[in-house]
């Protein structure tokens, strides 16, 4: 009798052991939670392993959970015009992580996602770290596993101030070095901190409080109710 063959996420498990504190799949996508202490002895596994083989960093990134689940903007209940909305006062910006609505989201506020490929076996597989301060986000580097993952890790820590330990040059990429802040946070205020500008008296860049009012922006969102089906009913009828 022929033993059924071991499925990936199941391959996953047995190399990684308990270094992984989940696999899961969904959609034909398989993701990977590690936890920090183990981020960096997971990541050589799932390169050198002849059975796994992800010799390929393809991209890594940073996630703020900051309002993770909460919407700011009521799109359910809507007046006849269909436009109008009511703000719950509840979003990203408006509280700190400590005072986040609970029931929803991980406990840890931020998060490395990492993308990786095996030309070998044409598989691709994501893995995910959280950080355990949510004050100061610490991530071990994968420079030393992955060098390509020198640039992603200083976009990462440019925009959501995640630290990577052990990186041989981290500062910033994207922003301007007197830059203020990391943009990609959520609770980042929209118009900015600052504003630059050059000042021909002193014949050099200075920065400036910001001058533009606050605002929010309001997302559109497309509701399947009666209005469309009834528009829809219409122009077929005039078809």
């Amino acid at each position: 009798m022929v033993e059924p063959v071991a499925s990936f996420p199941e391959r996953l498990k047995a190399a990684l052991q308990d270094r992984a504190s989940s696999v899961r799949e969904a959609l034909g996508e398989v993701t990977v939670e590690i936890p920090v202490q183990h981020w960096l002895e997971a990541a050589r596994i799932l390169r050198d392993s002849e059975e796994l083989s992800f010799e390929q960093l393809i991209d890594l990134c940073g996630v703020d959970y900051l309002g993770w689940g909460q919407g700011e903007w009521e799109t359910v209940d809507v007046s006849s015009e269909g436009f109008s909305r009511g703000v719950e006062g509840a979003g990203p910006g408006r509280f700190r992580w400590e005072d986040r609505p609970r029931g929803q989201g991980p406990e840890q506020r931020f998060a490395v996602v990492v993308h990786l490929q095996s030309v070998r076996h044409n598989r691709r597989l994501r893995i995910r770290c959280f950080a355990a301060d949510n004050d100061l986000p610490v991530v071990p580097s994968l420079v030393e596993i992955w060098p390509v993952a020198n640039w992603f890790e200083r976009e990462a820590f440019d925009l959501f101030g995640i630290v990577f330990e052990g990186h041989p040059d981290l500062r910033r990429i994207l922003t301007d070095y007197g830059f203020v802040g990391h943009p990609f946070r959520k609770d980042f205020p929209l118009i900015g901190n600052v504003e630059v500008r050059y000042d021909p008296e002193r014949k050099r860049v200075v920065y400036e409080p910001v001058s533009i009012e606050p605002r929010v922006g309001v997302p559109r969102v497309v509701r399947e109710d009666s209005r469309w089906l009834q528009a829809a009913s219409e122009a077929g009828s005039k078809d």
